[in-house]
């Protein structure tokens, strides 16, 4: 069967994670477009309140309560699906977690929470996901980070989670391709975003955590996702930022090391008393970094252009190179 996808005004796409950050800048987006939505989130009362604010701009919605570390809830999403619309065209695993903490210092329980979310939860999904679609025809997105490429201290087991998250989505994409299966699998990596996510991660710190800059709005992630649920796409990365330190560090792996030893563990902290983490209390797409947030990525407006992409590694280089003397010159 040859590959076709959908508008998006034709289409079902199933969010999970989809009453914060990412998911429900996806999830508002994509109801502007037409789209009928399944949102999944393992709060009761915010994917209510999600599902109302939708369906008064006369959003077509069906919720799930579920947990994606779980296979059988991932299932019952899929099933809600089928039974509400008959079916789904796109299906988007974008539920996640981070904790901060050294290696040294984490906790088992920890660790294992990440893995069942952020990784577990990808393959529970891709695995419905892929049954539904492969006769069919239709798109899985998986939204894993500019840290499926590099690694940064302090959230090291939440980038082993990245990693193998963009190793499993490679392998499914090359097995179904060697099955003429018509399901395009693209990886979402996206740069830092200002969403909830800091301040609901598990902290091990005494200082409040942040992602470190450049940082971009979730609209900015939840167009590239759309814009993959409608175009195959292979990898979608979100971000100058997380584009240009990709590059930098596989062309120079070593010097990328150096500086983000230096740099990144500061850049990941404000200069403020760390709060305890917050639950899901409300449906909330941005977070609360405390400097600039970029509206757009000019790398995606732009495209990737084979050119365009080599000269921001290149001056990537250059800013690297000036930090990382200044910081050994301190």
């Amino acid at each position: 069967m040859r590959l076709r996808l959908k508008p998006l005004c034709e289409q079902v796409i199933v969010v999970t994670g989809g009453t914060s950050g990412i998911g429900l800048a996806t999830a508002r987006m994509a109801a502007q477009a037409g789209a009928r939505l399944v949102l999944a989130a393992r709060d009761t009362s915010t994917l209510d309140q999600v599902r109302r604010d939708l369906e008064s701009a006369r959003g077509q919605v069906e919720t799930v309560v579920a947990d994606v570390g779980r296979q059988s809830d991932v299932d019952r999403i899929a099933d809600a699906a089928i039974r509400r619309f008959g079916g789904f065209d796109t299906w988007v695993n974008n539920a996640g977690t981070s904790v901060f903490a050294r290696l040294q210092d984490l906790t088992d329980a920890d660790a294992r929470r990440l893995f069942d979310t952020n990784f577990w939860g990808v393959v529970y999904g891709s695995v419905a996901a892929v049954k539904h679609l492969k006769s069919k025809g239709g798109a899985l997105l998986n939204v894993g980070s500019v840290l499926s490429d590099v690694a940064v201290p302090v959230q090291g087991m939440y980038v082993a989670t990245k990693h193998a998250v963009a190793g499993y989505t490679d392998a499914l994409r090359l097995e179904l391709e060697a099955e003429h299966t018509p399901v395009s699998v693209t990886l979402i990596r996206p740069s830092s975003i200002d969403t909830p996510f800091p301040q609901r991660a598990t902290n091990y710190f005494d200082r409040e955590p942040k992602l470190p800059p450049p940082v971009y709005t979730p609209q900015e992630v939840a167009a590239a996702i759309l814009h993959a649920a409608e175009h195959p796409e292979r990898d979608v990365y979100v971000g100058t930022g997380g584009r240009v330190l990709s590059g930098f560090a596989r062309q120079f792996p070593e010097t990328f090391d150096l500086a983000s030893s230096r740099l990144m563990p500061a850049a990941q902290f404000r200069d403020e008393p760390a709060r305890r983490p917050v639950g899901t209390l409300h449906a909330q797409v941005r977070g609360e970094h405390p400097g600039p947030v970029l509206p757009l990525s000019l790398s995606n407006r732009v495209g990737r252009h084979p050119l365009f992409a080599s000269l921001l590694v290149v001056g990537a280089g250059l800013a690297l190179a000036g930090l990382l003397s200044a910081s050994v010159h301190k």
